[in-house]
C-alpha cells in the first residue's frame, strides 16, 4: 500500500486501486489551485502506472466538494487553457482507465461537471447536486453545456444550469447522473466491492471498452471544453461575475438590476 498527502489532495494506493480524496473538510472541500494541480498529478501518475487499474475520486464523509474555493479562484483566476483548473479538466475527460466517483453531501459547480467524465458514480442519501455558474455570473465548464443535455434532456439540463437549483441523489439518479445510490453507512463497503470487481478483469478489454463508449464524443468534448474555457475566463472579467463573486465573499445578496 502506498500513502500520501499533498496540498490537501490524500492518495492511497492498493490492490489495483488509486484513490484520490479531497480532504478539506473544515472549507466544504473547496478547491484551490494547488489542489487541482495535486488532482491532475495524480491523474497522470495512475495512466502511466499499469499496476493502477482504476481510480476513485472522493470527498470525506459528509462533503464531496463545494466547488471552487472562491477566495483563492479571485485572487488567481485561470488565464488559459494551462491554468490548473483547466488542466485538472483535461485530464479528467481524457483518463483512458475506470473513474469512479463516491459522493457523499455536496457536489457543487465542479463537483456535479467532474462526474460527467466519470463512469462509475455512486452515491448516498446525503448527497447534493448544484450547477451554480449563472448565478455567480459565469459560464458552464467541463463541456457541461454538451455532456448534461446529452445525458438529461435539454429540459432537464436547462434547468439545473440556468436556475442552478440544488437536486438530491434520488433526483440525480433519475436523471442519469447517478449510478446508484447505497445508504451512508454502506456506500464505502459497496463502491469498494465494485472496484474490486473491476481490477479483476482484464485490464485491456476494460480500457477498450471505455474507449468505445466515449470515442464519438470525445472530439466534441475537447472542442465544447475549449470554447468554455475561453468565455468562462471572458465571463470572469465581466461586472456580472465581480458582483457576484464580491457579494459572496462579503455574505451579501448580488444585485444584478444594474445589468443590461
Amino acid at each position: 500500500m502506498m500513502n500520501s498527502s499533498s496540498t490537501l489532495i490524500t492518495t492511497t494506493q492498493d490492490n489495483g486501486i488509486l484513490q484520490l480524496g479531497i480532504t478539506r473538510p473544515d472549507k466544504l472541500n473547496a478547491l484551490t489551485i494547488a489542489m487541482y494541480d495535486a488532482l491532475t498529478a495524480g491523474l497522470e501518475m495512475a495512466a502511466q502506472d499499469d499496476s493502477i487499474r482504476v481510480v476513485l475520486l472522493q470527498g470525506t464523509d459528509n462533503c464531496f466538494t463545494s466547488g471552487n474555493d472562491l477566495a483563492d479562484f479571485t485572487k488567481n483566476p485561470p488565464e488559459d487553457e494551462n491554468s490548473p483548473v483547466f488542466r485538472f479538466l483535461k485530464a479528467i475527460s481524457q483518463f483512458k482507465k475506470p473513474l469512479v466517483a463516491k459522493v457523499s453531501g455536496p457536489a457543487v459547480g465542479i463537483g456535479t461537471t467532474m462526474l460527467l467524465h466519470c463512469d462509475l458514480v455512486y452515491a448516498d442519501e446525503t448527497a447534493k447536486f448544484r450547477l451554480p455558474f449563472v448565478n455567480l455570473g459565469l459560464c458552464p465548464e467541463a463541456a457541461s453545456s454538451y455532456l448534461l443535455p446529452k445525458l438529461v434532456g435539454h429540459l432537464r439540463a436547462s434547468e439545473l444550469l440556468l436556475l442552478g437549483e440544488a437536486i438530491d441523489a434520488v433526483r440525480a439518479a433519475e436523471m442519469g447522473l447517478v449510478t446508484r445510490i447505497f445508504p451512508h453507512a454502506e456506500l464505502t463497503e459497496k463502491v469498494f466491492t465494485k472496484l474490486l470487481q473491476l481490477t479483476q478483469l482484464p485490464p485491456r478489454s476494460v480500457q477498450l471498452t471505455k474507449a468505445l463508449l466515449k470515442q464519438n464524443q470525445s472530439r466534441q468534448v475537447a472542442g465544447v471544453m475549449s470554447e468554455e474555457g475561453a468565455l468562462f475566463i471572458e465571463q470572469l472579467a465581466q461586472p456580472e461575475a465581480q458582483e457576484a463573486l464580491q457579494a459572496f465573499l462579503t455574505g451579501r445578496q448580488p444585485d444584478f438590476s444594474k445589468f443590461p
